[in-house]
């Protein structure tokens, strides 16, 4: 389904009734990425995936876009549906979108998840791979964006042992315009810094890393827990940065424990 947002053509899941929890992508992949976790929790849950602009079957932004932005279609999606409070799910780039959302509509959010990503900005060196990688997405194609990120995407048990998983995350990747490979990392390589937001969370929050992430390593993501008060903090074992599609049950056990926090909430 689609929806037209900000001029252009958001495609969406909605499946589901409920309380609503939207689930935003990594990068470079696409809402189908989030498939395991809607299906364990559609039966509860009003569950809604979006493939952000550029990525899977939305449209493509005519030039250079932000993370801000992002989160405006994000919203605008919700404002379409007539969802005025949703709780966050954000993996990786889907992190930096959601605390962006909160940046802007703080009222919205009942709850986030923020899995294998960072409240912090890029360091200087950071910025500087970022821009390298967009230049060799326009110069080489999706394929060589694949073959430079399934190795620091996923766990190394995950590349000797999961074919299917490899091969998954790879079509996910190539399916993408180069133009918008490169226009996100420019948009990551801008976000501004977060961590202030962490402290004025008032609502239930969970971080989770996987054990072998080396983008973003577990003891960077238990410090942003620390951060955040009342906020919990899980581990999945065996994954790397795509902990929710490496190891599956463990991540849908702790979304699934995130959701009876925010039932909880709602209780009170």
């Amino acid at each position: 389904m689609k929806i037209l947002v900000n001029g252009i053509n958001i495609d969406y899941m909605d499946e589901g009734h409920g309380p609503a929890i939207v689930f935003i992508h990594a990068y470079p992949l696409n809402k189908t990425m989030w498939d395991d976790q809607i299906a364990a929790l559609r039966g509860h849950w009003r569950t809604i995936a979006v493939d952000l602009r550029g990525f899977g079957a939305s449209d493509a932004a005519a030039g250079p876009f932000s993370i801000e932005e992002m989160a405006s279609d994000v919203h605008g999606v919700l404002a379409a549906l007539s969802i005025n409070r949703v709780a966050l799910a954000g993996l990786s780039m889907g992190g930096y979108v959601s605390l962006a959302f909160y940046r802007q509509y703080p009222k919205s959010v009942l709850g986030m998840v923020l899995a294998d990503t960072r409240a912090s900005a890029d360091t200087p060196e950071g910025h500087a791979r970022r821009f390298a990688a967009a230049e060799r997405a326009e110069s080489q194609g999706s394929a060589a964006v694949a073959e430079d990120m399934i190795p620091l995407l996923l766990g190394p048990s995950t590349l000797a042992n999961r074919s299917d998983i490899v091969g998954r995350v790879r079509a996910m990747i190539v399916a993408n315009q180069p133009a918008t490979l490169a226009a996100a990392q420019r948009a990551m390589a801008g976000r501004p810094d977060s961590t202030a937001l962490l402290s004025q969370m008032d609502f239930p929050v969970m971080v989770i890393a996987g054990s072998d992430d080396a983008l973003t390593p577990p003891a960077e993501a238990h410090a942003m827990a620390a951060s955040i008060s009342g906020a919990c903090y899980r581990t999945i074992e065996g994954a790397g940065h795509l902990s929710n599609l490496e190891r599956q049950a463990q991540f849908n056990t702790a979304m699934i424990e995130f959701t009876e926090m925010l039932q909880g909430q709602r209780n009170q």
